[in-house]
């Protein structure tokens, strides 16, 4: 199911939806932090619980938290207040809700911003248990990692300058520069599919839009969802163009061949409907879009 953002004329209505959530919604705080209270949340955390044979739910059991490794400069989805070290988001929400399933609260969640060229790494190597933040699941990340999910489908889209007549779709990209995350899923499309655009990289969305703001780059890009969130927070000054031009499938990371925590996880998520409906509506939801949950790929 395909859960574009194309709503070019509601921008406006995002753009002031977002920028209130990414103000307003709940999270976590401190370098591992807790986040939203319990009692917000549209989940309880479960007890007793048992997963025979994954070994991240054993280590998890074993240090007594949950460490989880997020993006925090995604407005919406994965976002931290630099005032209040609070979390925020959808994928945040998800990142908690998939804790509470395994059996633990909000306060017994660390979470690791981790760039995403150091996203497989990071799970390889156990430095987080699992893996929330817009990662889209390809082929390629499926020969090192595993996913559950997917949780969410967007597409890839274009943030430019307010002011900018010369970028409305990926079909102006010729000779322009275009910025995005290295190792990223849309910064290698823009290599493969683009040759005559040139290209700028950075560890971090934000420093792209930095890098817009500042007239080094003519563009950036990134799955359409995360760029709504950059353009809710300077409407004046930014814009999101055209329509998405891929589908990117957001799946949590887990680390290869632990089979029984990702069919624990799809299973939540399959059973799990109206929770994440409630998510979404309180997050991503709060733009006017209308999305569907997608069915998980149970390979």
């Amino acid at each position: 199911m395909k859960a574009f953002i194309t709503r070019r004329k509601s921008l406006l209505v995002a753009a002031s939806a977002v920028l209130a959530l990414s103000l307003s919604a709940c999270g976590g705080s401190g370098g591992g932090s807790t986040a939203p209270s319990s009692a917000s949340a549209p989940f309880t955390v479960a007890q007793n619980v048992s997963i025979t044979g994954s070994p991240t739910f054993d280590t998890i059991k074993s240090n007594g938290k949950v460490r989880i490794g997020v993006k925090q400069d995604q407005p919406g989805l994965g976002f931290k207040d630099a005032a209040t070290g609070e979390y925020s988001g959808f994928d945040i929400q998800i990142a908690q809700w998939i804790a509470a399933s395994l059996g633990f609260s909000q306060d017994k969640i660390e979470y690791k911003p981790i760039p995403s060229a150091n996203r497989e790494s990071a799970i390889t190597n156990g430095d987080i248990d699992y893996y929330v933040g817009t990662y889209s699941i390809t082929d390629k990340r499926k020969q090192l990692i595993d996913f559950a999910g997917p949780y969410f489908v967007t597409g890839q889209g274009l943030l430019v300058k307010k002011d900018n007549t010369s970028i409305n779709s990926e079909k102006d990209l010729s000779g322009k520069n275009v910025c995005s995350a290295t190792g990223s899923t849309p910064i290698q499309n823009i290599k493969a599919n683009f040759p005559s655009t040139k290209t700028t990289e950075f560890d971090t969305y934000s420093q792209c839009v930095e890098a817009l703001k500042s007239g080094q780059v003519d563009a950036v890009t990134t799955d359409q969802a995360i760029l709504l969130g950059y353009a809710a927070q300077e409407p004046d000054s930014l814009k999101v163009v055209g329509q998405p031009f891929t589908v990117e499938k957001y799946g949590v990371g887990l680390k290869k061949g632990d089979t029984a925590l990702r069919q624990f996880i799809n299973k939540m998520f399959t059973d799990g409907g109206s929770t994440w409906q409630k998510i979404y509506d309180s997050t991503l939801g709060q733009s006017g879009t209308k999305v569907t949950q997608p069915a998980v790929d149970n390979y």
